[in-house]
Order: structure tokens, then sequence, then C-alpha cells
């Protein structure tokens, strides 16, 4: 079970009893069956799809000026640096 916040209350099992059976009581809360549930978890996707080709984190340091510079281009400097990387090992393979 995750860490819980400080101050957090948690119901007693009475209470949690009591909880439970109103949630069963109500029509429009039905619990769902082992194969309702199957169904939805197919469905069911966290955060983004998976990249077909994943990058790697890295530390890279910069002049300050440099950084600076590419920062002011705005939203997706990095992604403009990776590109700019790219054409310079694109046009200076080693021999």
């Amino acid at each position: 079970m995750p860490k819980l916040k400080p101050g957090t209350i948690l119901p007693t099992l009475e209470e949690d009893a009591i909880i439970t059976a109103a949630a069963n009581a109500d029509p429009d809360s039905r619990p769902l069956n082992e194969a309702q549930w199957q169904a939805v978890k197919s469905l069911a996707r966290i955060g983004r799809p998976k990249a077909a080709v994943t990058k790697v984190p890295t530390t890279i340091r910069f002049d300050p000026d440099v950084l600076a510079a590419l920062k002011a281009t705005g939203a997706g400097w990095q992604t403009r640096v990776n590109e700019a990387m790219r054409d310079w090992v694109n046009t200076h393979k080693p021999v």
C-alpha cells in the first residue's frame, strides 16, 4: 500500500463495512464482475504510448551564453539541439 499523507484518517472496519454496504445497495454503483473488469483492464493505458525509438538521458555542460541562447529559442530547444547534433554527426562521420 502506498505511503499515506500525514493526517489521513482511515475508516474503522465497522465504518468500512457500512460504506461498502451502501455502495453495494446503490443500483448506480454496481461493482464490475471479473469478466467486465478484464474487458476494461485491457483498454486502460497509463501515460503516453511507448515510442518505437527511445532516447537516452544524459548530462551535458554548456557555456552559460550558449545555454541562454538555446533556451531563448523557446519550447523545444532540446529537440532542436538533438537535431543539430544529428546533422553534425551525419556530416562529420569518422573515417
